[in-house]
């Protein structure tokens, strides 16, 4: 609950318009530049606000009709923002509320599970920016123009702006208390206030801070008290044994049949359900059926919590899809599908990281370099093959080549993701389109 109090602060002190102050600055004026806004912005405000249709609304009324205006088409508009926002989640410090209940569920500290996601998530980025810059030089989109947009050199003068984050992942990875952590944030946010006479936080704006994150607190606990009541009952009345059984039973030991099961359950019930509840559901049933067959507890919680979060980005209910439709004025469900394709790393990954552990930084260090060269691989290869764009169009066996590449990356056995990415770099570099013949 602190947490929602210190997002509070970090809007009335100016923290929070600052992210978009500095998405504005560094990426605005690139090719396709407002999408590229949205994503920076959504990760850097989604982590804190740990609601994909709450991020939606406050970064989406600003990005998504910049979006429309310089060429981009309402639905893909939308898409973006709406994967961008739901990334927020998976995106450390904070991940909204799931994380901390991770945290709890498996007994250990908050760090490991925030180490844990850093990764997953940047990889999810990675793939949604190099998507939607390929897409705007894919479709000759430009970038906004300078001086609409705050300057570089102004931005980097107020960085100190970020030190009510940096503080808190310091305090975080240093083993302090999560509650102590984001109590120093908010104090630190308060002084940050003071530097900026047009944000400076007196007695009025302090209590307007913990009110405005407070209100949405008996929503966090309604739905925890209520996940936890279905969470006991599956317990005592002995449902919960009988779904691994049955998840064991039709995956008859195939490990990824199992995976392919919970991951549908955790999109069914994350379907109209705060992730936080659609994670504690789909981790009462779904997780001991993945430790029983020799996942990782953190991998399975992680899984489980992945699939939940992409559920808002899922049609039929695709909650964050709609709220995007609803600004860029576009149809929900192609929304969701266009969504879907931006945000198909979050569908893969989870997969990855239960058989590879150096993907959630879990292995020895050589594990954990291989797997970020993998994930490179796989992110970059996904990205081109998607868009069907890379240094110029590519033809249908290119896509496909790309594809292959890509799922190789992510295997587990490091001569096989060594080979994958030199393909995919030799792929890249055989992708220059023809020069244009000009006629005199």
């Amino acid at each position: 609950m602190i947490f929602l109090i210190f997002g509070g602060f970090l809007e009335k002190s100016g923290v929070g318009e600052y992210f978009m102050e500095f998405a504005q600055a560094f990426t605005g004026t690139a090719a396709g530049g407002p999408a590229k806004i949205a994503v920076v912005s959504s990760a850097l405000f989604g982590s804190i606000s740990g609601s994909a249709v709450a991020n939606v609304y406050a970064t989406g009324s600003f990005t998504i009709p910049l979006m429309k205006r310089i060429g981009y088409k309402p639905h893909f508009a939308a898409a973006v923002e709406a994967v961008a926002s739901s990334g927020g989640q998976l995106m450390p410090p904070i991940m909204g509320a799931g994380a901390f209940v991770m945290a709890a569920l498996l007994g250990v500290p908050f760090n490991k599970i925030m180490v844990a996601a850093i990764l997953p998530s940047l990889f999810y980025y990675g793939a949604v920016l190099l998507m939607v810059h390929l897409a705007a030089v894919r479709d000759g989109l430009k970038g906004l123009p300078a001086k609409d947009l705050p300057s570089k050199k102004a931005v980097l003068k107020k960085l100190y702006m970020m030190s009510p984050i940096v503080l808190l992942v310091y305090m975080l990875l240093a083993g302090y208390t999560p509650m102590y952590g984001a109590i120093s944030g908010i104090v630190l946010a308060w002084v940050m206030s003071l530097l900026d006479p047009a944000k400076r936080m007196g007695p009025k704006q302090v209590i307007e801070a913990i009110h405005d994150g407070a209100k949405n607190i008996p929503i966090i606990c309604t739905a925890c008290a209520s996940a936890g009541l279905v969470v006991g009952s599956v317990a005592l009345s002995g449902i919960g044994f009988k779904f691994v059984g049955a998840v064991i039973g039709i995956a008859r030991g195939n490990s990824f049949l199992a995976l392919i099961l919970i991951a549908l359950v955790s999109l069914i019930l994350g379907m109209g359900l705060p992730t936080t509840s659609a994670y504690i559901l789909g981790a009462a049933l779904g997780v001991p059926a993945l430790v029983k067959m020799g996942f990782l507890p953190l991998a399975a919680h992680l899984f489980v919590f992945y699939y939940a979060i992409v559920s808002n980005i899922t049609p039929p209910v695709a909650l964050a899809a709609y709220a995007a439709a609803s600004i860029a004025d576009s149809s929900p469900n192609k929304t969701g599908f266009t969504a879907c394709r931006l945000g198909i790393l979050a569908f893969i990954v989870p997969f990855a990281f239960c058989y590879d552990s150096g993907l959630i930084l879990q292995g020895s260090l050589m594990e954990n370099l291989m797997s970020v060269l993998s994930g490179v691989g796989a992110l970059t290869g996904i990205g081109f093959a998607l868009t069907g764009y890379a240094r110029g169009p590519l033809p249908l066996w290119h896509r496909a080549a790309f594809v292959v590449s890509a799922l190789a990356a992510l295997y587990r056995q490091p001569l096989v993701s060594i080979v994958s990415v030199i393909l995919t770099l030799v792929l890249f570099l055989f992708s220059r389109p023809k020069p244009i013949e000009v006629s005199n």
